[in-house]
Formats: structure tokens, sequence, C-alpha cells
């Protein structure tokens, strides 16, 4: 079995693959009208699949707003976890960037979540504050990681 997943632009066609990412990946998932919105109606939104066993195994989704990036979602459905494949995932959401033309590219993250912290720090991402209650479903905080690209 192939584990190099192929990563291509996703569009309205996926939206029930990305939901099945998003529901097995998060406490506070995005519903399928977000989804919708940002494929059909954000000018600003790119977001990218990684598909592995002939189906959407990952997604990532960012905002491009003149030369910034905001990183919106990044999941990997929990059984193709520690494959790497967050990590290419970056790497291709990267790579777009630095081909629009992006400068500098922001998220926000879980205080607790260290596995994706040190994800982004791989990048260059550093830390750039905290959006204290940030997260709906527990109000956690969450750390605001920046990244230069030029």
């Amino acid at each position: 079995m192939n584990r190099t997943p192929v990563f291509r632009r996703l569009t309205i066609n996926d939206v029930d693959e990305i939901l099945h990412v998003e529901y097995a990946s998060f406490t506070s998932p995005w519903n399928r009208d977000a989804f919708v919105r940002e494929l059909t109606m954000n000018p600003y939104a790119i977001y990218i699949g990684g598909e592995l066993d002939k189906k959407i195994v990952a997604y990532g989704g960012m905002w491009i707003v003149i030369d910034e990036a905001h990183i919106t979602n990044i999941a990997v459905l929990p059984e193709y976890r520690g494959l790497k494949i967050g990590e290419q995932l970056m790497m291709k959401m990267m790579e777009t960037m630095i081909v629009k033309g992006v400068k500098k590219a922001t998220l926000e993250v879980r205080v607790s979540n260290i596995v994706a912290q040190n994800m982004y720090r791989k990048f260059g991402f550093k830390n750039g504050g905290i959006r204290k209650s940030y997260y709906t479903d527990n109000y956690e905080d969450a750390l605001v990681m920046w990244v230069n690209l030029k």
C-alpha cells in the first residue's frame, strides 16, 4: 500500500470527505455550510487535501490576503496520524504560499496541542502571543504563531 499522499486543491465536490476528516479531528468542528462558503464564496481561501488509499485523509485550509496567509485548519484522520502526512501537507501549503507571494503566515493552535506546535516550529513558526479563551468548546487559550517566508 502506498504511504505517499497525493496532494491537490480541494473543491466543493470534496465537502463530504473534508467533513469526515474535520469531525474525526476536532471537538468544535466546522459545519457543512462553513466549508461550502469557503470553497465557493471566499476568494481568499485555498484548501489542499491529501489523498491516500483513494480517500482524503488530510486537509489544510488557508486564506491568502495580499502577502499574508492565515492558516485556518490542518487535520489528519486519526488512523493516518504518525505517518508524517501533516508535515507533507504543511510543506505543500507553504509551497503554495511562496508561489502566491506570501511574506508572512500565521495560525492559532491550542496551547495544549504540543504535537502540532512542534510541527509548526519545524517550518519556522515562532510564538507570537496568546488569544485568551479562543476555543469555544472549553475556552482553552490559543497560541498565535507566525513565520516570515521572505
